[in-house]
């Protein structure tokens, strides 16, 4: 908006209903901020580019509307797919670092690990994030299928933007938006042109002995036009491993695939009426696990650089079978939408356990012992949201609805004794074999309203109230656990809210405070003696004081909040006897700052920063986790930020030329807390990664490098202890990706 606007023009301009679901197309990061037109409807990107003299507008649905990222009163990053697709993006962790006070604590492999915001890593088996693709969550709310380990690595390819919501959004978002929410935006299929794209690259990865590639394909095609269109992508990669085995001198055993491909259909039978319908498959297979063997404390090469010592076969693969369907309905007074969902994955995984179970063999036997254990998770998840919203208002704005979803998980684990020549010993394989059923069921009602008392200042509220029911068995044999089976439920409401104050101190700048809590839903226990039968949500209270301003003619924009986090009733994972349960003990806090910027100096020149200053400690002794009061917080950098440059060249003629980089800072945390003995220090690191691309309207060259330097930092790291003794003797550590050199092009019609 321009320096004439008057405050007449406050008013966020009226969206179709149709359009509630979308985000802006090619939206591109607030760090190396290129976003698109909100309105327009624009073939994919994908050609040459034009220089921008202004920051344009970024549409965001983190209040379930949609609205200029500038002027919702919550902290928000986007990484754009155009961003996503120049990065050479292929997993989380590849961007998630150029988002303000968020890490990826990766397992090592696309798919195991977990997202933190704002220090809050899960001290037990519960996710802290909750994600989801566009309007449906994905992933457990259970700690009976894992979900601290598991997350949503999407191949990006057909995603038209990464979004994080930081801080609580339980009012909204539900259960598990804890810490905060991770959204992948999809692409829809666009009414009124036709087009197809292929692309391709081939890359090199530092200590490999082979190559890396990609490959994708999508078209957009109308059935009907301006009123029925489909879109179908697929897309392959394949990233080669690096760690070498001293054992079984296998080379680059960590090597992994991804597969994945998306149909979606978008029918307009009215203009008032839109339905949404998507399927996603996609596969990640990994053969291997990517972590080498370290020193305790010290995090030394055992047997030097990327080099492991696994007796046993490891791998990790994963599918996601996920189906939706999204109806938007302009009902006149308010708008109508309905999201439902229905999602199968399917986890299997194997691991190398001789350090801790293979003494036990070796006591018994004599000979060299070695274990692996093995899971396997499946799990099926539906979910049904309706919604209704009032329309854009200069006085008083209303949201209610209701939400279900409905889960079933199958955990299935084993731990094996076996010999040198990995055969089973008889009479002690399997040492521990436990099966875990366990459904979840939660209906919840919401809503939210905005009183605005002038055209400079509005109050907002919100609440959920929610219901879930639970209940599991514990199946469990083997020859070190006694057969028997226990069984469990519970049931529990959980009350989340929100409050907030908006001002607008001129047209491009707003100040906001808020208040908000999210939830961690309990269960039920283990029957175990002086083991409480249900373990009780963890809650947490954000308290929030941010500014966001757009200025010298929209040429620089920047988002600033101070945040104060109370977290209470911590679910913390323990074990008795050889099984595992949750208990609810101590508290915590977290508080920090945040700082996002984009500039653009002169026409095609975007400068971004991002930096985060956290401090997240236990303001309780948790004595079961060896945790003392003041001790900080596990996977929580106190500082953490990156920068980024981005320039397009001014050029004639049909081609463009675009640089661009960035540089992303961790600060030293350790993966427990101080005082528990089994927590590793990580070092701080450093990276650097660089991209560009020379394009036409119809052909787009690319080269990128990631980790330039080659940067070599333990991202994450875990023990295994002797399981006759206790002592340690060895780490698993993760590191972060060595240099990727890569070329790439890709072309529309």
């Amino acid at each position: 908006m321009g320096a004439g606007a008057t405050f007449k023009t406050w008013g966020e301009p009226e969206v179709k209903s149709t359009m509630i679901q979308l985000a802006a197309p090619a939206l591109l990061g607030v760090m190396a901020l290129n976003s698109a037109h909100a309105q327009e409807q624009t073939p994919p990107e994908s050609g040459k580019q034009e220089a921008s003299t202004t920051l344009e507008t970024i549409v965001v649905s983190a209040q379930k509307r949609s609205e200029d990222v500038q002027k919702v009163p919550v902290s928000v990053s986007v990484v754009g797919g155009e961003q996503l697709e120049q990065m050479h993006a292929t997993q989380l962790s590849d961007y998630v670092g150029y988002a303000a006070g968020v890490q990826m604590v990766t397992g090592g492999t696309p798919g195991t690990g977990q997202i933190t915001v704002r220090g809050i890593a899960s001290l037990g088996t519960n996710s802290t994030v909750s994600t989801y693709i566009d309007e449906t969550p994905l992933g457990s709310s259970t700690f009976f299928a894992a979900a601290v380990n598991n997350v949503l690595d999407l191949l990006p390819y057909d995603v038209e933007s990464f979004q994080i919501f930081r801080g609580p959004q339980g009012t909204l978002w539900g259960a598990g938006a804890f810490g905060g929410v991770a959204q992948y935006v999809t692409r829809k299929p666009e009414l009124d042109y036709t087009s197809f794209r292929a692309g391709t690259d081939v890359f090199s990865l530092d200590g490999s002995h082979q190559t890396g590639y990609g490959v994708r394909a999508s078209a957009n095609l109308p059935l009907i036009k301006n009123r029925l269109a489909a879109s179908v992508s697929i897309a392959k990669q394949f990233t080669p491993g690096y760690i070498d085995n001293v054992v079984t001198y296998e080379r680059d055993q960590n090597e992994y695939s991804q597969t994945a491909g998306r149909l979606a259909l978008r029918w307009e039978p009215s203009d008032t009426l839109a339905i949404d319908l998507s399927a996603i498959k996609q596969k990640s297979e990994a053969d291997g696990l990517g972590y080498v063997a370290v020193e305790p404390q010290t995090l030394k090469p055992i047997y030097g650089e990327d080099k492991n010592d696994n007796y046993t076969d490891e791998y990790d693969n994963r599918e996601l079978e996920y189906l939706s369907a999204t109806v938007t309905w302009d009902a006149g007074f308010a708008d109508f939408v309905s999201a439902t969902s229905y999602s199968q994955t399917d986890y299997k995984a194997s691991t190398d356990l001789s350090a801790s179970y293979g003494p036990i063999v070796t006591a018994i036997t004599g000979l060299d012992g070695r274990s692996s254990f093995l899971s396997h998770l499946k799990m099926y998840k539906g979910t049904q949201e309706f919604r209704l919203a009032s329309k854009p208002s200069d006085t008083f704005e209303w949201i209610v609805g209701t939400f279900y979803t409905s889960e079933n998980s199958r955990n299935y684990q084993l731990v094996t004794a076996q010999l040198p020549d990995r055969s089973p010993v008889p009479g002690l394989d399997p040492l521990a074999d436990a099966q875990l059923p366990s459904t979840y069921q939660e209906t919840a009602l919401f809503g939210s309203v905005t009183w605005k008392l002038n055209e400079r200042f509005d109050l907002s509220g919100g609440v959920r109230q929610a219901r879930n029911e639970q209940d599991f068995a514990q199946i469990i044999a083997g020859a070190l656990s006694p057969p028997g089976v226990m069984t469990g439920e519970s049931k529990e409401d959980v009350t989340t809210w929100s409050l907030g104050a908006r001002f607008f101190a001129t047209p491009d700048t707003m100040l906001y405070a808020r208040a908000a809590t999210g939830y961690q839903p309990g269960g039920p226990n283990a029957a175990i003696p002086n083991v409480p039968t249900q373990v009780d949500s963890s809650t947490l209270t954000n308290y929030e004081l941010g500014i966001k301003s757009t200025l010298l003619d929209r040429r620089l924009s920047f988002d600033l909040a101070a945040f104060n986090i109370d977290w209470e009733d911590l679910q913390i994972r323990t074990t008795s006897g050889g099984v595992s349960y949750l208990i609810n003990g101590g508290k915590a806090r977290s508080r920090g700052v945040e700082l996002q910027a984009t500039y653009l100096p002169t026409a095609g020149l975007r400068l971004g920063f991002n930096g985060a200053y956290t401090d997240a400690q236990l303001t309780e002794d948790v004595l079961s986790i060896g945790g003392l009061d003041g001790d900080t917080l596990p996977f929580a950098p106190k500082w953490s930020g990156s920068v980024t440059a981005d320039y397009l060249f001014p050029s004639s003629g049909e081609w463009s030329t675009r640089v661009g980089g960035g540089l992303r800072y961790v600060g030293e945390r350790r993966t427990a807390v101080e005082h528990d003995p089994s927590g590793q220090p990580l070092e701080d690191y450093t990276a650097l990664d660089l991209n560009a691309d020379f394009a036409n309207d119809r052909w787009t060259f690319r080269i990128f490098v990631k980790n330039v330097t080659n940067e070599d930092a333990y991202v994450n790291a875990s023990p295994q202890a002797n399981a006759m003794t206790g002592a340690v003797g060895v780490v698993r550590g993760i590191s972060l990706q060595p240099r990727v050199i890569g070329v790439g092009v890709d072309v529309k019609f």
